[in-house]
């Protein structure tokens, strides 16, 4: 039996994505154990996932911070006596730890970002728009170059396809034959991957007006919760779950869903997880890149075609043109259509 070690701290998102790489690999090789190591708020992700993979949580921010930190992690890490490391993040702080543990005889392969690919993709003149490996493959690769090629096969981080209804009941309500609900997850870390919020209202409405459909919308932070807030006091089929929903819960909804409404972000990821179709708007970034969520069909995405786009591979760039077009001119009826052509 040997002790794999897989190294991926953040973003949320690219946490997630690891999920059907580690799944086939604890899947495919049981008698070998299966570590992640990532930030701690991470862990409900790989709750349950399987009974040979443990999850390890870093404190970037306290005891494992700077230099000094990063040699206590690698001395508790060490003492596990791992055989493998896989780096599926390769950058400074999976770098000084796979170094650590190559220098001590552990055999090490890292992440391939294809950073040269990707760069002509965003490029403002002269692009190459070529779909680039996505980083599912790209993590495979990984465990491919240390003896343990997978076949990515999986479907669900729940083994029937939906979480336990029981658990959120109270909150969600209970959900009524004929009766489709829609999560919609309007926002996004940075602004070239968000759909402006006054068009993205007219969605809402939209389906808020058919009593056949209720709508769940998701979203963390302060500023988020008060537009979510308003939207769901002013059309009574909307309701508003992220105060009362921890990570976990909110992946139990998901996999309630018949459709997610998602930007280029974390929602994408964990809607895809749960095997619910999921209609995602692209604006400054692109599929190309690779970040298209799990098993997620290039006929769901909505994207504009412009010289311009893409600009950026995470959405960080702010628009040259400074009106962000390739947000500003998709149409509701677009995402509308998309969207029910899902679920009638």
């Amino acid at each position: 039996m040997s002790r794999i070690l897989i190294i991926r701290f953040s973003a949320i998102g690219d946490v997630a994505m690891t999920i059907p790489v580690i799944s086939a690999l604890a899947t495919q090789y049981s008698q070998h154990e299966v570590f992640l190591l990532s930030r701690l708020s991470l862990q409900p992700l790989f709750k349950g996932l399987l009974e040979n993979v443990r999850f390890i949580g870093a404190d970037l921010g306290g005891e494992h911070k700077g230099l000094f930190g990063l040699e206590k992690l690698y001395s508790e890490l060490k003492a596990e006596h791992f055989d493998y490391v896989a780096d599926f993040h390769s950058v400074l702080r999976s770098q000084y730890l796979s170094t650590r543990f190559r220098i001590s005889g552990v055999r090490v392969a890292a992440i391939k970002k294809g950073r040269l690919g990707k760069r002509k993709l965003v490029r403002r003149h002269h692009k190459v728009l070529k779909s680039q490996k996505d980083s599912f493959r790209r993590y495979a690769d990984v465990l491919d170059k240390l003896g343990f090629p997978v076949l990515l096969n999986f479907t669900s981080i729940y083994s029937d396809g939906k979480g336990d209804f029981s658990q959120i009941e109270t909150i969600a309500g209970k959900k009524e034959e004929g009766i489709k609900w829609v999560g919609i997850a309007p926002f996004a870390k940075h602004i070239g991957k968000i759909y402006p919020l006054d068009l993205q209202e007219q969605v809402v409405a939209h389906f808020a007006s058919n009593p056949k459909i209720r709508i769940f919308l998701f979203g963390g932070g302060k500023k988020e919760q008060e537009v979510l807030e308003s939207w769901s006091k002013k059309y009574p089929t909307v309701t508003f779950t992220a105060d009362k929903l921890d990570l976990r819960k909110e992946l139990n909804l998901m996999s309630q869903l018949d459709v997610m409404l998602s930007m280029d972000s974390a929602n994408m990821h964990l809607a895809s997880l749960v095997n619910v179709p999921v209609v995602s708007i692209w604006g400054a970034t692109h599929p190309y890149a690779g970040f298209m969520g799990w098993k997620q069909l290039p006929v769901n995405t909505v994207q504009l075609e412009l010289p311009c786009r893409p600009c950026s591979v995470y959405g960080k760039k702010k628009c040259y043109r400074g009106d962000y077009a390739c947000m500003r001119g998709i149409k509701p009826e677009q995402v509308i259509a998309k969207i029910e052509g899902i679920i009638f």
